[in-house]
């Protein structure tokens, strides 16, 4: 049995290479056909997580700790302290990549020729780093040095819409934590380039000067008026989220998806939408190796009627032929992961899509795409490619041994 089987195995791939054109065309449409679905499914899964990435680095994080009915009234009014004991002990943990204070209200910025309603955002500067887009994204003047930076961040289309600019100043006006109007002068030392809404509706300062204009620096009823913060590995937050409300049950913990509800929503659409793609891709890829070996098999017909004649038993033909398709979508499926993880590597370090900035921002993703390998993911996509070939040669081998050896040698090659 073992000699007949290695017999066979030694005549399948002698008949690969017999027809050196045919086994090339064939192992052309397999590797480019595992190369497009591994490769477009890595960019397509970099794509949903530049989606996310830009959502929670739009001021959100992973997710935000408040005051009860800040979310509905967000206010100087709806406040809370600076986290302390087992609060600030949990956010101070190793799994905790960044956190960070804030004070965000609503307010009105006047300049000299206009007036436009803002949400004014007090930030220790320091703690933006990696969590929001605000340090990265400053194009003219600078960055907030400390706390107490008494300057102002604008984004460009506010900038353009008060007709006001670096070193100008400018006048806020929120309502203080007793009731009372505050106002004050700004000098902006700083424009952002952002999402269109971020650059229209926000404003920074240093968190210290927010709360003294707002007169919560030593207020017993709270200092500030949110949190955000981000842990080094997203699927941990669940529980994290389950830590918190019990440190602080009194205090309104939600994660970015509770947050960011049509992020989530696009999220999810986006995964769903990766698993359709890759069925369609299988499905096509399917029926691309049943034709071709259809064809390939059609053309030897009289072949297989001649070794019939020649005393092989259709089972050992049917060996044959699968074994063939076997070895055949073997090294197709290779050389198509070896082709796609050669493209994944080559964008690595990042695929810029600068020259689709606008449109990359209006759908809600960055501008840089970072391709990765899973490797699960990525030989669990080649061996179902792999198996799907083989199955799919089944039909076609099937149909090699249904003519007679009389009606097979009757074909002209």
């Amino acid at each position: 049995m073992m000699t007949t089987f290695k017999l066979l195995l030694q005549l399948a791939w002698r008949n690969l290479w017999r027809n050196w054109r045919r086994t090339l065309i064939l192992l052309l449409a397999v590797s480019v056909g595992v190369w497009s679905l591994t490769s477009s499914s890595s960019l397509m899964k970099a794509w949903s997580a530049s989606s996310l990435d830009s959502g929670l680095h739009n001021l959100t994080g992973q997710g935000q700790i408040h005051a009860l009915g800040y979310r509905d009234d967000p206010g100087v009014t709806q406040r809370l302290p600076t986290p302390g004991g087992k609060l600030k002990e949990l956010l101070n943990a190793p799994r905790v990549a960044h956190w960070a204070p804030r004070v965000s209200v609503p307010a009105v910025i006047q300049s000299e020729y206009d007036t436009y309603p803002i949400t004014l955002t007090g930030v220790v500067p320091e703690r933006e780093q990696g969590l929001s887009f605000i340090p990265d994204t400053i194009s003219e003047g600078r960055y907030l040095n400390g706390t107490d930076d008494a300057g102002l961040l604008l984004g460009r289309k506010l900038a353009k819409r008060l007709h006001t600019g670096l070193g100008r100043r400018v006048v806020l006006m929120s309502q203080a934590a007793d009731g009372s109007l505050a106002e004050r002068g700004f000098q902006v030392v700083g424009i952002f380039s952002s999402a269109p809404d971020n650059e229209i509706n926000l404003v920074f300062t240093g968190l210290a000067n927010s709360q003294a204009m707002l007169g919560l620096n030593n207020d017993p009823k709270g200092q500030i008026t949110g949190i955000s913060f981000a842990l080094g590995d997203i699927n941990n937050l669940a529980g994290f989220v389950l830590d918190l409300r019990g440190a602080a049950p009194g205090l309104d913990i939600q994660p970015w998806n509770v947050l960011l509800p049509l992020v989530s929503a696009v999220n999810q659409l986006s995964d769903s939408f990766v698993v359709v793609w890759l069925a369609i891709m299988f499905t096509l890829l399917g029926f691309g190796i049943v034709n071709t070996l259809l064809m390939s098999l059609f053309e030897r017909t009289r072949e297989f009627g001649l070794l019939q004649a020649l005393g092989m038993k259709p089972r050992l033909i049917f060996v044959h032929v699968t074994l063939e398709t076997i070895m055949l979508v073997g090294l197709g499926t290779l050389l198509g992961l070896f082709s796609g993880a050669l493209t994944i590597f080559a964008f690595h370090d990042g695929l810029n899509l600068g020259f689709l900035a606008a449109g990359a921002q209006w759908l809600g993703a960055g501008q840089i795409l970072y391709p990765k390998l899973i490797p699960d993911e990525f030989f669990g996509s080649g061996i179902l490619i792999w198996v799907l070939g083989v199955g799919a040669s089944l039909w076609p081998a099937w149909r090699a041994i249904r003519k007679t050896p009389i009606d097979a040698m009757r074909r002209q090659t």
